[in-house]
């Protein structure tokens, strides 16, 4: 099973930011998800999510994923 949530810790790792600014984000895009309706989980967040938002697209799908060939 893939992984489906992204901690502060690793989002801090990924984005080269501070944790509290990871934290930070987190609680942004929770609330924007709650408002949509949708459940959420303290202090992580989606990666999918987190994907759209800052890249724009899934990585996964852009030559970095898996080859279901």
């Amino acid at each position: 099973m893939q992984k489906q949530y992204i901690t502060a810790e690793e989002l801090q790792t990924i984005m080269g930011i501070s944790r509290g600014k990871a934290y930070e984000i987190i609680r942004s895009c929770n609330q924007e998800l709650k408002a949509q309706g949708f459940i959420t989980i303290a202090g992580k967040l989606p990666i999918a999510y987190m994907e759209k938002k800052y890249y724009g697209f899934d990585i996964n799908a852009v030559g970095g994923g898996e080859n279901n060939d």
